[in-house]
């Protein structure tokens, strides 16, 4: 039996995940682990779990086990390390949002931080006593490393030294400390780019859904960049195919000239590599929520629309460059817009009325 550990199970990508890997692994125990922290309605990440929990009723096995806990808790940390000794890690545990990291800093350092050094230093000792330890430790990096890098599409050969929020600092960091912990402790780490993830069941505080949330509410949307801002949106059944890929297939552990490792070390983009304009993403938006029924037909779009300048912490274009992913593993993002917006919006229609 191998053993899984998912940190950020209850959240948006978490428990994506772990659904596709208790339809696919009927042979491992798959560890999930939350803090169910408040950042955003509660109710969503209990509703996530709920699937998870009837996903593996009907798999009718023990294979799903729920650890509520933070991993900015070392003891925590080390204590589930311990008790299931994990063959693979994915670490989806993350304060997430550009915004909020201008507002909240502490939560960023904790939680992205010292939660991600926990994370490190549980796959360290794993091979303490001559234990075979974790054989891949895969992570969530983000897009927001990219900072505003002229040149697109964003390649990971790119440089990524200049972020300009909070949140990209840390992601930009978690690269570094895996890269560190890969060389000096031989441990094979993946980092994952996401780019701007959407799909039924998503985050609230992202744009489609909090969109949706103030056109339902009859409140004005703010489009910021006066709508010249171009995103790659990245559709949830891409991000966790990608995720899967990757989970099984570590970096090779290889001996340098000078007879230590070379950090069997990865980084991937995972976009869908067809930057949308916002106008026309809200546009999409809108006509799937009339088609759902979750606005009404003769809804006045553009009454509830107004048009702003460039916030803080915030880029013009993202563009994901995903050669590298496409070339190691055969898989390429490919959800266009309106199908992933019109899943998203039947899904809301079914949640919210």
């Amino acid at each position: 039996m191998r053993s899984i550990l998912i940190t950020g199970a209850a959240g948006f990508i978490g428990h994506s995940l772990v659904m596709r890997l208790m339809s696919e692994l009927h042979d491992a125990t798959i560890v999930g682990v939350d803090n169910l922290n408040d950042y955003y309605d509660v109710r969503l990440k209990e509703y996530r779990l709920e699937l998870l929990d009837k996903s593996a009723e009907r798999y009718d096995d023990n294979r799903w086990i729920f650890r509520r806990g933070d991993i900015a808790d070392a003891q925590f940390v080390s204590d589930i390390f311990e008790e299931y000794r994990f063959d693979t890690v994915v670490n989806l545990a993350a304060q997430a949002g550009v915004r909020y990291s201008i507002t909240h800093p502490e939560a960023y350092i904790q939680s992205n931080i010292v939660g991600f050094y926990n994370i490190l230093e549980a796959c360290r000792h794993s091979y303490d006593n001559g234990n075979s330890g974790v054989e891949h430790l895969v992570y969530a990096s983000s897009s927001s490393v990219y900072g505003n890098n002229a040149k697109v599409p964003y390649s990971t050969d790119d440089k990524v030294d200049n972020p300009i929020s909070l949140y990209a600092a840390t992601k930009k960091s978690n690269e570094l400390m895996a890269h560190a912990y890969a060389k000096l402790y031989n441990i094979p780490s993946t980092g994952l780019r996401f780019f701007t993830v959407y799909g039924p069941a998503g985050r609230p505080d992202m744009a489609y859904f909090g969109f949706t949330d103030k056109l339902r509410q009859g409140n004005k949307i703010e489009i910021f960049n006066y709508g010249n801002c171009q995103r790659d949106f990245t559709y949830i059944d891409d991000i966790v195919e990608g995720v899967y890929r990757v989970m099984s297939k570590a970096p090779a552990r290889r001996t340098g000239a000078d007879g230590l490792p070379e950090p069997p070390y990865a980084v991937y983009n995972i976009g869908n590599s067809q930057p949308e304009n916002l106008l026309t993403f809200v546009d999409t938006l809108q006509q799937e929520l009339i088609r759902a029924g979750v606005l009404s037909a003769d809804y006045d779009f553009e009454a509830h629309t107004e048009l702003v300048p460039m916030q803080a912490g915030d880029v013009a274009t993202t563009y994901a460059d995903t050669s590298a992913l496409e070339r190691d593993f055969g898989f390429k993002p490919c959800t266009p817009l309106r199908e992933g917006l019109r899943r998203f919006a039947e899904w809301y229609k079914e949640f919210y009325f």
